[in-house]
């Protein structure tokens, strides 16, 4: 049996309650990151292979370890390239650099603007060229998300690269059915929109969400970073993206008041929930993604290179968020938006995508599995958390579940502290018996001194008398 050692930060059958789940930061800060390291989990899970979750833990300590016990490491990424990811990269770069065993990148990706300047991302170059050197010498070729990340390392002198989008959009294999149900979207449809920190603030969605919100009154908004998951929870502001009072995840805002807000730590619950939805729309990929698994339509409001290069690729219905004015209605959007060359392109994308594995030497669930059947009924077996919502009550049962879990970290922390304290208590013992030690001679000196003194003192003791 082949094992797969996959970079994510749990496996898509780990059932976590909320708390552990942000205790431990499975989602590594965005929630969208599970949903293409579970695609990708199920893509690589056949009958002659097993897959298991790192956790997100890249020590170069480890790669003894995983030389010994794994036959690939497999690295999906998002927009990888990007500087505040670099350090992150570093330490990818160094346990790669340690590791026999093949190593495969599915669908790596540069952050820029949406004018695909690469500018910003001068400085890093060194980072991101020992990181592609280090890739190369254990594949045949990187994955990458499209055609920017493409040619930005292209012309880095990297050639051994294909643009296969993101495992995410393949969950369901060549299968992708995205429909509309509805000619219009009226005022009474249930529609789910999305956006960054960065796209609320800076790019005015902030101002489409709420004219939405005063439009209909059905409207859900879905969080994606661990920050939005925290207020929703613990109703934490104690970060400057917790203290935006745009985001409808703040406490402040009418949806979060209203209940309207939603964050998911398990992609089978997300996808789910938005089977019922109509429409989604904003500038989430993931989150839009999402909608798409669930055949829902969708639009994206692109804000950089990362959401535009995979719209362009997937050929998903979308817009340059800088590009719409701020009294948007998605009726609009969802108009306008046809889906033929999402659904019917999916098939060639797909073939493309499986032939990357193919030729780095990874079976597929789809042609050489069942087609994922197993994996989605264990999925479905297993009592995920439903969806993050806002702490608006005071009820026992909300503060149970909470001061419950506080009670039992508060529990779990006391009982390592006086561990701790054994621990330091022995090591001073230890260094006290050392120190006395090192104060006097060796027994073997001690000793010797004593037959060449002893006698002589003995003597002289006895004519003192």
């Amino acid at each position: 049996m082949k094992r797969i050692l996959l970079r994510s930060g749990k496996s898509p059958f780990d059932v976590l309650p909320v708390e552990e789940a942000l205790h431990r930061d499975v989602i590594a800060t965005n929630s969208g990151n599970l949903i293409f390291s579970d695609a990708a989990h199920k893509i690589l899970t056949t009958p002659n292979v097993e897959v298991f979750s790192n956790g997100m833990r890249t020590d170069a300590a480890a790669a003894g370890k995983i030389n010994d016990e794994y036959d690939a490491f497999v690295v999906p990424l998002a927009n990888a390239f990007r500087p505040t990811f670099e350090p992150a990269l570093q330490r990818l770069t160094r346990l790669i650099g340690k590791l026999k065993i093949p190593v495969v990148v599915l669908g790596v990706g540069a952050q820029f603007g949406v004018t695909y300047d690469p500018t910003r991302l001068k400085a890093m170059e060194p980072s991101v060229r020992a990181f592609c050197a280090a890739v190369l010498e254990h594949s045949a070729s990187i994955g990458v998300r499209g055609e920017f990340t493409e040619k930005y390392l292209n012309d880095m002198g990297f050639k051994d690269v294909e643009v296969i989008g993101c495992p995410s959009m393949f969950m369901f294999g060549e299968r992708l059915t995205v429909e509309k149900r509805a000619a219009t979207l009226t005022t009474d449809a249930r529609v789910a929109v999305n956006g960054s920190h960065t796209a609320v603030r800076g790019g005015g969605l902030h101002k489409i969400i709420n004219r939405a919100h005063a439009r209909y009154p059905n409207l859900l908004y879905i969080g994606q970073n661990l920050t939005d998951a925290r207020q929703l929870h613990w109703r934490d502001l104690n970060s400057p993206a917790g203290r935006m009072t745009e985001m409808p995840t703040h406490p402040d805002h009418p949806m979060y008041q209203e209940g309207k807000v939603r964050v998911y730590v398990d992609p089978a619950t997300w996808i789910g929930d938005l089977r019922d939805y109509d429409y989604s729309f904003g500038s989430r990929i993931h989150g839009n993604i999402a909608a798409l698994l669930a055949g829902t339509p969708a639009t994206v409001l692109a804000f950089d290179s990362r959401t535009l290069e995979l719209c362009r690729y997937f050929e998903i219905p979308h817009r340059l968020l800088s590009e719409v004015p701020p009294d948007l209605d998605p009726a609009e959007l969802y108009e306008e938006a046809d889906f033929g060359p999402l659904t019917g392109n999916h098939r060639e994308r797909f073939d493309r995508f499986t032939a990357f594995l193919d030729k780095n030497g990874l079976e597929n669930t789809f042609t050489h599995g069942d087609g994922g059947k197993a994996f989605e009924k264990k999925l479905r077996s297993l009592p995920f958390p439903p969806g993050v919502r806002p702490w608006t009550d005071v009820d026992l049962d909300s503060l149970t579940s909470r001061f419950g879990w506080l009670h039992q970290r508060i529990t779990e922390l006391d009982n390592h502290n006086a561990q701790l304290k054994r621990e330091l208590a022995r090591s001073k013992v230890v260094a006290k018996a050392a120190a006395a030690r090192a104060a006097f001679p060796t027994p073997s000196i001690y000793r010797r001194a004593r037959r060449v003194v002893g006698g002589p003192l003995r003597r002289a003791l006895k004519q003192s008398k």
